[in-house]
């Protein structure tokens, strides 16, 4: 799996039971089995007896300390999917190794399932590769920095573009809180409004104590620096944009690949949904030194007890 070339990835997911052996192997790493409801190990796969008229479906475990039956989904944000496995497995691949994203309706068409099937396939891989909070906090050198998502105005409908502002105008876009920790991860927010207050919650629940802060001149910051071990600005009014070790240009990179992706393969993310879409963005970030492939088994990695009902990504914000 290490491999990119979808030639090789075809030998793993060109059927649902070569997915699902593959899926087995993966999680359970040879092992025996571990139950998804009482955690025992010591189970057993059914199989139809030569004189039983009963069917048994594939890839069907039965624990031998509960007896309860399961199969490698149970307890994974493939479970209750009637989308074959070997489809799920493509759909993380692609949109593991599309730098900027991949689009619901490019999905629908690859994969040959519905529009509504690729968009919930894909909020449901997003939710997998969120990973909220960080296990440990960002620290060393650590960029922060703000920007505004929502689309560019000539993409929208003529009705919504006068009300649009381009650039980097406020207006009916969406603020989002980026932290960098130089040559490291990043952690994406997208915050209410960027005060004093917002960006400094995020950066004490994120951003240890003894890091070194570096920013902008934005006077938003000012709350949050004696909380750290130094806090560094640079002035971009004043056209500074390198002094020394203090920038922001690790997080406006980052920001830079992120409005591609909303502009060029996206076009527009609700507000309500934004939250998945930076998880996205900054799964393949903090992987972006590793193989597509590899990158594909880190997200498989977090399938398990991830679970996302279709109510969830379509109810009302508020509800």
């Amino acid at each position: 799996m290490k491999d990119t070339n979808l030639t090789e990835i075809q030998k793993h997911f060109q059927d649902e039971d070569s997915a699902r052996e593959f899926l087995e192997q993966m999680r359970w790493d040879d092992n025996l089995p571990i139950c998804p409801h009482c955690k025992e190990k010591g189970a057993y796969k059914l199989t139809p007896k030569a004189d039983s008229k009963s069917r048994v479906r594939k890839g069907v475990w039965k624990c031998k300390a509960c007896r309860k039956q399961f199969t490698v989904t149970v307890g994974t944000i493939f479970e209750d999917s009637r989308i074959p496995l070997n489809k799920w497995l493509f759909a993380i691949h692609l949109l593991c190794s599309s730098k900027k994203g991949i689009s619901a309706h490019q999905m629908h068409r690859l994969l040959g399932v519905t529009y509504k099937s690729a968009w919930f396939m894909m909020h449901r891989i997003r939710h997998a590769m969120s990973v909220d909070p960080l296990a440990s906090k960002l620290n060393g050198i650590v960029e922060a920095d703000e920007t505004y998502v929502g689309g560019k105005a000539k993409n929208m409908h003529a009705k919504v573009r006068k009300e649009k502002i381009q650039g980097r105008g406020a207006v009916n876009k969406a603020p989002v809180f980026t932290l960098v920790e130089r040559d490291g991860r990043v952690k994406s927010t997208h915050v209410a409004n960027v005060t004093g207050e917002n960006l400094k919650e995020v950066l004490l629940k994120h951003v240890e104590k003894d890091a070194h802060l570096k920013t902008d001149e934005s006077p938003s910051y000012n709350a949050a620096s004696p909380e750290f071990a130094s806090h560094e600005t640079v002035n971009h009014k004043q056209d500074e944009y390198v002094r020394g070790e203090a920038h922001v240009n690790t997080a406006e990179c980052f920001h830079s690949i992120l409005k591609r992706g909303v502009n060029g393969v996206y076009h527009h993310w609700s507000e309500k949904h934004l939250h998945r879409y930076l998880s996205e963005f900054d799964f393949r970030f903090n992987l972006r030194k590793v193989k597509d492939g590899e990158r594909t088994i880190e997200a498989l990695k977090s399938i398990e007890g991830k679970r996302l009902m279709y109510k969830a990504p379509i109810e009302k914000a508020g509800k």
